[in-house]
């Protein structure tokens, strides 16, 4: 389809035969006056004196626990930058789409105008109790550490930036697959991450508590590698900057086994793959450019395994992979938070998925495919995996009671543990 054809294709997706991607569905009986008396006044009284009784009432009595708010202020929409909340609006509702054919989770869409962190932090904190969960979505950096760490201490429901974690738990389960296949461990190797944003950043703290050692971690950002020298480093860079005589982005990839590219189109040069150690391991998640194409970098060595998050190459990196299930499993115990105990779970049960075979169900979903099977191309499970839901939303629920954040004990209906 050519880039024109897609954007018509898009615009009259979005238009017709009804604006917008999402809407209310009434799942109760509103035939006859008894119904509505029930549904309104003087029934609705009954619940509501229940809640003001006990607040955990709602989660019985009301749709609380199985709707999330999906907030955003529309400083970072996709790979479009800040265009206001309300052009995000389009990208909210897709987004809630997700978490219903995936998870089946309901959600409200919610765009905040606002001038600062500040401001954003406090509307979201006073709306937050109407919702199971929060989910951040397309706030730039450095706001949305600020906004989320506020909103973890302020919110009763577990709060998650998905541009963050979303992508941090893909990358990490992909990369677990690829260093298996090259026959690598991650206590030992060296990843050199591109772009100290949202994603990045995350990605490397997951890395960090899954035991990749901090000395074998480079972040390296536009002016280069972030150092234990170089001065007024924001906190969130800071705490990746050590002592190494490394300055440019060919200083640290010499010799290294991983490179994670979160920055844009066409900067992995192939001079500079050519220089990492063997079998080097290449998430390219620019989009929708990667930071190099698949097929450049197989024609410099022929040992790579390459990730991007483009559909139409092999080992997409595709958040939708995990934070529906994340949020599936978290309200579902009912967790206060989402701890890096859960995410690691995530990224478990997302890597061990795409080791077992596929079955024909799944490959009808994707025309032109007749085979997966794990290996260099094939290191992440196919969104369309309907597999995906329960593995990761039990691996979540599971890794919540066990750390101590969950209210609920572990679902009767969910995988014997």
């Amino acid at each position: 389809m050519s880039d024109e054809a897609l954007r018509e294709a898009a615009l009259a997706y979005h238009e017709s035969p009804r604006p917008g991607k999402i809407g209310t569905h009434v799942f109760k009986a509103a035939e006859s006056s008894r119904d509505l008396s029930l549904a309104y006044s003087p029934g609705v009284a009954e619940p509501v004196l229940a809640i003001a009784k006990d607040p955990a009432a709602a989660y019985r009595y009301t749709n609380k626990g199985n709707l999330i708010g999906i907030v955003t202020d529309g400083s970072a929409i996709l790979g479009l930058g800040n265009l206001g909340p309300l052009a995000s609006k389009p990208v909210m509702e897709g987004k809630a789409l997700l978490f219903k054919r995936f998870a089946d989770l309901d959600c409200v869409d919610i765009e905040v105008d606002c001038a600062d962190s500040t401001e954003f932090i406090d509307t979201v904190a006073r709306i937050a109790d109407s919702f199971g969960g929060i989910n951040i979505e397309d706030v730039a950096a450095p706001q949305c550490f600020e906004i989320e760490a506020a909103l973890r201490e302020r919110c009763k429901v577990p709060v998650f930036h998905d541009d963050q974690h979303g992508t941090a738990i893909c990358v990490v389960a992909g990369l677990l697959n690829a260093l298996d296949i090259q026959g690598k461990k991650l206590s030992d190797v060296r990843v050199v991450c591109l772009g100290s944003g949202a994603a990045g950043t995350a990605t490397l703290r997951l890395l960090q508590a899954m035991g990749a050692p901090n000395e074998h971690l480079t972040a390296v950002d536009r002016q280069g590698v972030i150092h234990a020298d170089r001065g007024a480093l924001p906190p969130y860079k800071a705490e990746f900057a050590r002592k190494t005589p490394h300055r440019t982005l060919a200083d640290a990839l010499r010799g290294a086994d991983v490179f994670l590219g979160v920055s844009g189109a066409n900067l992995l040069a192939p001079e500079l793959l050519a220089s990492m150690a063997a079998k080097p391991v290449i998430f390219a998640l620019a989009n929708p450019d990667p930071e190099i194409r698949p097929e450049a970098a197989r024609a410099v060595r022929n040992d790579v395994i390459v990730a991007t998050g483009r559909s139409d190459f092999a080992n997409q990196v595709n958040n939708v992979l995990c934070f529906p299930f994340i949020f599936r499993g978290a309200l579902d115990v009912r967790a206060r938070t989402i701890d890096d105990g859960m995410k690691v779970a995530a990224a478990h049960a997302i890597a061990t998925l795409a080791r077992e075979p596929v079955p024909a169900e799944i490959l009808a979903a994707y025309p032109g495919v007749t085979s997966l099977h794990f290996g260099p191309e094939y290191i992440l499970p196919k969104p369309m995996d309907p597999r995906l839901r329960m593995r990761v939303a039990s691996a979540v629920a599971r890794a919540a009671v066990e750390s101590g954040v969950a209210l609920l004990p572990y679902p009767a209906d969910y995988p014997k543990v």
